[in-house]
């Protein structure tokens, strides 16, 4: 299968599987959102709204499809979306951690995409 057809359909997959987790401990204060652009490439799972006083608006996971290649931009996980997609069959060269500057992913053993 085309991996511009297999990579929305994997990454749908890993964040709505973090999103159900979060789902068993709800917080009725802080909302989880779970944000699939699959006609950009954007897939994003982010909370917002409000704890002990202090505005809760950030995101968990912000992962993109830009060149053939899946640019996790923000990871805020414990075990790290990067896991998950070797898990799924993504190969490591298919990965940039764009979380990470250019000039330091090549310490990697990820794509070293800029």
């Amino acid at each position: 299968m085309d991996k511009l057809i297999k990579y929305p359909q994997i990454l749908k997959a890993i964040l709505t599987k973090h999103a159900e987790i979060c789902d068993h401990h709800p917080d009725p204060n802080v909302e989880k959102l779970l944000i699939l652009d699959e006609e950009r490439g954007h897939y994003i799972w982010m909370a917002l709204g409000w704890q002990k006083g202090e505005r809760i608006a950030g995101m968990t996971i912000y992962v993109r499809i830009r060149d053939g290649k899946i640019w996790i931009e923000e990871d805020l996980t414990e075990e790290g979306v990067a896991t998950d997609l070797i898990q799924m069959g993504v190969p490591k060269e298919d990965i940039v951690l764009a979380f990470h500057e250019p000039k330091m992913r090549q310490y990697t053993d990820f794509a070293i995409a800029s």
